[in-house]
């Protein structure tokens, strides 16, 4: 009993330490009550053509692109064939 007492009171010493640490940051340009943050110095206002910019290529894009398309298509097989017979197939080459 005296175990659980002690431990519940060091644990309710450690919520209020971590309570008045979240607390203590007021940043200096808050949109709103917790949304306080803000870039680190030199980090730019627009990321296009800076150093942070991640110049995705257009053709690896492309392929993401093909590859969803391609999911998409196999799911809409799937879909009209369970529809039909009532049976899941993951293999679209057996439909």
């Amino acid at each position: 009993m005296k175990k659980s007492i002690v431990t519940l009171a060091a644990s309710a010493v450690i919520l209020a330490v971590g309570a008045g640490v979240a607390g203590a940051y007021d940043g200096t340009q808050c949109k709103a009550a917790g949304v306080c943050w803000e870039p680190k110095p030199g980090y730019p206002d627009k990321v296009a053509g800076s150093k942070y910019d991640p110049k995705h290529d257009p053709k690896e894009l492309a392929k993401q692109q093909k590859a969803l398309d391609d999911q998409s298509a196999r799911n809409a097989k799937r879909a009209e064939h369970f529809k039909k017979t009532g049976k899941w197939v993951y293999d679209v080459s057996k439909l």
